[in-house]
């Protein structure tokens, strides 16, 4: 019997079942929730969309961004003569004219200008302004993105794929385990842990949310690794249930870690969670620890984080 007033209301999400889809956060950690009824330009953020785009994304954006605009550029001084732009070589084709205009183009946005190729005419130097104009603002903002890209505080925190439902004292615990993969040093420590699942009250499925006791919530460093355990006792919500009663009651585990960066001296935050089907019932973890073989150092085996073992 679950213990109503265990549950927390204070989640962000929705008690409705109905308003629920496959799971509420993502493995990265993100949302798993798409807003409506408003344009697609008042909830599209292009700044939010650059910071947390992947890396070769982020640099394919900048690259196409600066042929489309050398392009237009060279496209106007192509229409409005290429006699206009000194030191070009005329009657050599449209093609190689068209060519020498985006070179002069690429030189005048990056404000280089190697004097080779100038403007004569008032239209030419009009657009010539504009571009320079158009290049000092634009490689600012970009220089910015690049910085807030760069020294945008990260966890670098990497989860085991599954949580596991492993014998744990004289019971069951479920568990999961985390390491650092970047030689970043994080401290102070401190998990939270949520869980999710669905409860038949009054022949209506709702859905209730639990915070999870932990053996250990908070840790001094984090410099090997970290597995989680919520002791399965008869006062957690997960009493008495088994791997298909998980999968029936969809059960999710919400993950949030923070800690503080020692190198950055900033707090960072990183979070994952576990549906379902992502929890393996009677399994425990195969150790990823190690020494080095003269013993100087100690070894953390990040191929080994989720690996484990069937318990019979």
């Amino acid at each position: 019997m679950i213990d109503k007033n265990k549950t927390i209301d204070n989640t962000g999400f929705s008690h409705l079942s109905s308003a629920e889809a496959n799971r509420f956060a993502n493995k990265d950690g993100s949302y798993n929730v798409k807003r409506m009824g408003v344009s697609f330009f008042e909830r599209f953020s292009i700044l939010h969309t650059l910071l947390k785009m992947e890396r070769w994304q982020f640099i394919a954006v900048i690259l196409i961004y600066y042929l489309f605009v050398n392009t237009v550029f060279a496209l106007i001084y192509f229409l409005i003569g290429v006699e206009n732009l000194k030191g070009a070589k005329l009657d050599s084709g449209w093609a190689n004219e068209l060519l020498q205009a985006f070179f002069f183009s690429a030189q005048t946005i990056t404000t280089v200008g190697y004097g080779h190729i100038h403007p004569t005419s008032i239209s030419a130097n009009i657009v010539a302004a504009i571009e320079s104009f158009t290049g000092i603002l634009t490689f600012a903002v970009i220089t910015g993105l690049i910085f807030a890209r760069f020294s945008r505080p990260q966890a670098y925190i990497k989860f085991s794929e599954n949580a596991l439902i492993s014998p744990y004292k004289s019971g069951k615990g479920l568990m999961f385990r985390l390491s650092t993969f970047k030689n970043n040093q994080l401290t102070d420590l401190n998990a939270k842990v949520i869980l999710s699942l669905h409860v038949n009250e009054n022949d209506t499925i709702t859905t209730k949310f639990f915070v999870l006791p932990l053996e250990i919530d908070k840790i001094s460093s984090l410099s090997m690794s970290w597995t989680i355990v919520h002791e399965i006792n008869e006062d957690s919500p997960l009493f008495g249930m088994n791997a298909k009663e998980l999968i029936e009651n969809k059960v999710e585990i919400m993950v949030q870690i923070n800690g503080f960066d020692d190198y950055i001296f900033h707090t960072v935050q990183q979070r994952t969670s576990y549906i379902a089907s992502e929890i393996i019932y009677n399994a425990k973890f195969v150790s990823m620890l190690g020494k080095t073989d003269d013993g100087s150092m100690s070894l953390v085996d990040l191929a080994k984080l989720n690996s484990y073992e069937i318990v019979k």
